[in-house]
């Protein structure tokens, strides 16, 4: 939501400057207003191709003793790693595996289940077969895929972003500024708000989606900067 501060009549504002130069953390900068000091928050967004997706799987495997679980996960982990090799799998991440011990019930004895985690990054012309091919193994549970943009071409949309976000900002001083009667802007500070530039992983549950699977259906990345900037009026 657009947000719009007045300041009326303010002769004096210091700012605290960090990272504005070399050595700049914490100095204290003396800037004049002889006006009216408005502060205004904007925004924008974008969304990017695709460039590839991000997955995650569990893998489990039972038996009545944590020996007899570790080694069916690990010949259940040996398909999958065959399987993901054919797809082509990026940056490919599996964890230590955990045990814990099911007591029995009714209607099962009691058991040890092995379980761990696999993660990685493929092509979005590799989801049909991820979904087909991997999920369909013994053990395995496919957790919602994420879409993820060319990281390559961050600073040309960061720059974009904001001249999107100032722009933003300063149509909403403009207006303010009008209503009162004022009509010249002169920026004094602009601080960028949390993190700058993050991307924004839009997920969608492939166990969801009617087949064949199409990774055009997927939500595209988003990227989100906002700032604020205060305005001296007059």
């Amino acid at each position: 939501m657009p947000s719009i501060r007045l300041y009326p009549f303010v002769h004096l504002l210091a700012l605290v400057a960090v990272g504005a130069w070399p050595g700049a953390a914490g100095a204290q900068v003396q800037l004049r207003c002889e006006g009216t000091l408005l502060e205004a928050r904007g925004s924008a967004e974008q969304e990017r191709p695709t460039r590839r997706l991000s997955f995650s799987l569990s893998l489990e495997a039972e038996s009545a003793t944590a020996d007899g679980a570790l080694q069916s996960l690990q010949e259940r982990l040996a398909a999958v790693r065959t399987a993901l090799q054919g797809q082509q799998v990026e940056e490919l991440r599996v964890t230590s595996p955990s045990t814990w011990r099911r007591d029995a019930d009714r209607n099962r004895p009691a058991a040890v289940t092995a379980n761990l985690q696999v993660s990685g990054r493929l092509a979005p012309q590799r989801l049909q077969s991820l979904i087909r091919e991997v999920g369909a193994l013994p053990g395995v549970r496919l957790a919602p895929v994420g879409t993820e943009a060319d990281r390559g071409l961050d600073g040309a949309v960061r720059r974009q972003l904001l001249r999107g976000a100032y722009q933003d900002a300063l149509a909403q001083a403009r207006d303010v500024a009008a209503a009162v009667g004022l009509s010249k802007l002169n920026p004094l500070e602009v601080q960028l708000d949390g993190n700058e530039l993050r991307p924004m992983l839009m997920r969608a549950a492939a166990a969801d989606a009617a087949p064949p699977f199409d990774p055009a259906e997927l939500a595209l990345p988003k990227d989100r900067l906002s700032l604020t900037v205060r305005f001296c009026a007059r």
